[in-house]
């Protein structure tokens, strides 16, 4: 089976920096889009931030210009580095990942369990 652990998360002040990493393991041929997502208290799941196995990012206009998504395909790993993080940044982060475990054509997707990210004034 697949997983993904996320690490990196925890508390900071306001203008301060973190940086996440999610790490996949288990049965992978290849790993094809990776992204991050966060969740407010009492908000729905938005997307944060996403990478192609090309490289090619995309990102929330909220974070744009202050996070920063990378991956080590080697390592089948994704990172966040957020910087210059405010108060509205708090959530839980989630990895998310399409997977495919044999050649086969279709990928599944994949979640992570999540890291908490504070922001404090």
């Amino acid at each position: 089976q697949v997983q993904l652990v996320e690490s990196g998360g925890g508390l900071v002040q306001a203008g301060g920096s973190l940086r996440l990493s999610c790490a996949a393991s288990g049965r992978i041929f290849s790993i094809n889009a990776m992204d991050w997502y966060r969740q407010a208290p009492g908000k729905q799941r938005e997307l944060v931030a996403g990478i192609t196995s090309g490289g090619r990012t995309n990102y929330a206009d909220s974070v744009e210009g202050r996070f920063t998504i990378s991956r080590d395909n080697a390592k089948n790993t994704v990172y966040l580095q957020m910087v210059s993080l405010k108060r509205e940044d708090t959530a839980v982060y989630y990895c998310h990942a399409e997977i495919k475990s044999s050649p086969a054509p279709r990928g599944y997707d994949y979640w992570g369990r999540g890291t908490q990210v504070t922001v404090s004034s």
